[in-house]
C-alpha cells in the first residue's frame, strides 16, 4: 500500500505545549499532596518560593535580558519550579530556594534560549548546584510528621538511601516506602503516588515506557545482583527502587522531552545509562543517592545518541 503525504496544512490534533506541561503538573499533583501531608508547612514554603522564583526570574530575563516577550504561561517554569521543589528538603531556607531557581532558570534554561534549548534538565541542575555548594543544608531532611509551626525546626534524621551508605540505623518498613512515611526531599516520598502520576501520563501518551522502564529495571537487575553477591552488605532492589529520586527521576525528570533522545532505540541506551551510572554512585560514590547525576550526564550524552541511533524516515527505502 503506498501512502501519499500532501504538503501542510495538516489537521492540528489540539496538543500544545501548555497542555503537556499543565498536564505533568497535574501528574505530580499527588506525590505533592503526600509532601503536604507529611511535611506540612515547610512543603507548602519551598513548593510556592520556588513555582514564584521561577516565574519571576524567567519574566525578568525574557523582558528586560533578551528583549523578548515573556511566556511564563506556556506551564514551562511553573513545572520547574515544582520540579525543583520536590527535589529539595522541606526546611530548606527559603533564601536558597530562590537561588537554585535563579540557577535553574538563568543557567540552565535561558541561557541557551529558553524552552527547546537548554542542554540539561534545569530543575536538576537547580538542585546539583545547591547540592554541592550547600552539602550540609541540604542533606538535613525532616522526619515526616513533625508539622512545626517552624518549618526550620522541625526534627530532623536521616533519609534510607544514606542509611544503606552508612550501613547504620534500622530500615523502614516497605509499606513506610509505598506510602511514603520517610525522611527525605518533597518528591522522593510515596512511591504510590509516584507510581500513579507515572501510569497517568503513559495513559495520555505524554511519555512512552522506554526510559522508564530502562531506567527502573537497570537498577533492579544490577541491585538485584550485588544483593545476591552480598545480601548483607548491599540492599534489595525493592529498597533501592522505592527510595530516593529514582520513581520521581524515571518518571518526569528523565523524560523531559528536549534532554532526552528521540529514538525508541535512544531512549533505551539513554535510560540504562542513567540506571548503571545511579548505581555505582549509590553502591561505591560518596553521595547517597546518583540519580540527579546520572540524569544530568546522560543529558550531555543525548546529542550523540541522537546522532548515532535515528528514528527511521518516513517513507525511506533501502536501496
Amino acid at each position: 500500500m503506498n501512502l501519499t503525504v500532501t504538503l501542510s496544512p495538516h489537521i492540528h490534533s489540539g496538543d500544545s505545549i501548555e497542555k503537556r506541561m499543565y498536564s505533568v503538573l497535574f501528574a505530580l499533583a499527588p506525590a505533592w499532596l503526600v509532601s503536604l501531608y507529611f511535611f506540612g508547612l515547610g512543603a507548602l514554603i519551598v513548593t510556592l518560593v520556588s513555582v514564584a522564583s521561577c516565574l519571576l526570574f524567567e519574566y525578568l530575563i525574557q523582558r528586560f535580558l533578551l528583549k523578548g516577550t515573556p511566556t511564563i504561561g506556556d506551564g514551562s517554569a511553573i513545572l520547574t519550579g515544582v520540579l525543583l521543589a520536590f527535589n529539595l528538603p522541606s526546611n530548606l531556607s527559603p533564601a536558597l530556594v530562590v537561588l537554585g531557581a535563579l540557577v535553574a532558570i538563568g543557567l540552565g534554561k535561558m541561557a541557551f534560549g529558553g524552552l527547546g534549548n537548554n542542554i540539561f534538565n534545569p530543575a536538576l541542575l537547580g538542585r546539583v548546584f545547591l547540592l554541592i555548594s550547600f552539602p550540609a543544608q541540604m542533606t538535613v531532611w525532616p522526619q515526616p510528621g513533625t508539622f512545626p509551626l517552624e518549618y526550620t525546626d522541625a526534627t530532623t534524621g536521616a533519609t534510607v538511601l544514606s542509611m544503606l551508605k552508612g550501613h547504620w540505623g534500622t530500615l523502614p518498613a516497605t509499606a513506610d516506602l509505598w506510602i511514603g512515611n520517610i525522611g527525605g526531599s518533597l518528591g522522593e516520598v510515596s512511591a504510590i503516588a509516584l507510581l500513579l502520576g507515572g501510569i497517568f501520563l503513559l495513559w495520555r501518551k505524554i511519555i512512552t515506557w522506554h526510559i522508564p522502564v530502562a531506567v527502573l529495571g537497570t537498577v533492579a537487575v544490577f541491585t538485584g545482583i550485588m544483593h545476591a553477591v552480598d545480601p548483607e552488605l548491599y540492599a534489595e532492589p525493592l529498597i533501592h527502587l522505592l527510595s530516593g529520586g529514582l520513581l520521581l527521576g524515571a518518571f518526569f525528570m528523565a523524560t523531559d522531552y528536549v534532554t532526552s533522545p528521540m529514538s525508541r532505540n535512544g531512549m533505551l541506551v539513554y535510560g540504562v545509562g542513567i540506571g548503571i551510572i545511579t548505581v555505582v554512585i549509590r553502591l561505591f560514590g560518596s553521595y547517597p543517592e546518583g540519580v540527579s547525576f546520572a540524569i544530568l550526564t546522560m543529558n550531555a550524552f543525548t546529542p550523540i545518541i541522537n546522532i548515532y541511533i535515528k528514528n527511521k524516515k518516513f517513507g525511506e527505502v533501502k536501496s
